[in-house]
């Protein structure tokens, strides 16, 4: 454990480079959609379980909670990571929750069936072009494209490196072991 003064010393992951220009430094903090790739292995290994949870990220701040562990293209994160995510039609994300984070869906395109659960309580509701929503940590959620056509949603974690989500305990995805 380190004392205060040790952490004091520890420049977060914005302060500008020492002999940066300004210019220089906020093209560091610039993530431009033409050199973002839509990364379809960060959650492969559910895809290779199910064809129907394959779907794809593209990060922008922080490297998001699909356990990715780094990617030199992304912002550097302090409080919170954004992507984006690509569910094809028909595709859905598998129920899981985050213990330790809010995550916020805003759809961009599409139509989404958002499924929440805590408690043995469940609450359904339709997301759309737009549409956000804000899910506390400690809440199961599910998203399923319900749509056409892809959907296209941001996804942002209130964490620089959020905890792994977890899985029901019966969801044959709990039974996965990830590096």
């Amino acid at each position: 454990m380190t004392d205060l003064s040790e952490q004091q010393n520890i420049k977060p992951s914005w302060a500008q480079a020492e002999g940066s220009s300004f210019s220089q430094w906020m093209d560091t903090r610039v993530a431009r959609f033409s050199s973002r790739k839509y990364d379809w292995n960060a959650l492969k290994f559910q895809a290779d379980h199910d064809p129907k949870y394959r779907r794809a990220q593209m990060r922008y701040i922080g490297t998001g909670g699909t356990g990715v562990a780094s990617d030199s293209s992304v912002i550097p994160s302090e409080h919170f990571t954004f992507s984006t995510m690509i569910i094809p039609a028909g595709h859905e994300g598998p129920p899981h929750l985050h213990i330790d984070v809010e995550e916020v869906f805003f759809v961009l395109r599409g139509t989404l069936k958002l499924v929440l659960e805590k408690d043995g309580e469940r609450y359904e509701t339709i997301l759309t072009e737009r549409d956000v929503v804000s899910i506390p940590p400690g809440v199961y959620r599910e998203e399923i494209n319900i749509g056409e056509e892809d959907a296209l949603m941001c996804v942002m974690l209130g964490s620089k490196a959020p905890i792994r989500p977890t899985y029901p305990a019966d969801h044959p995805l709990a039974q996965i072991k990830r590096d």
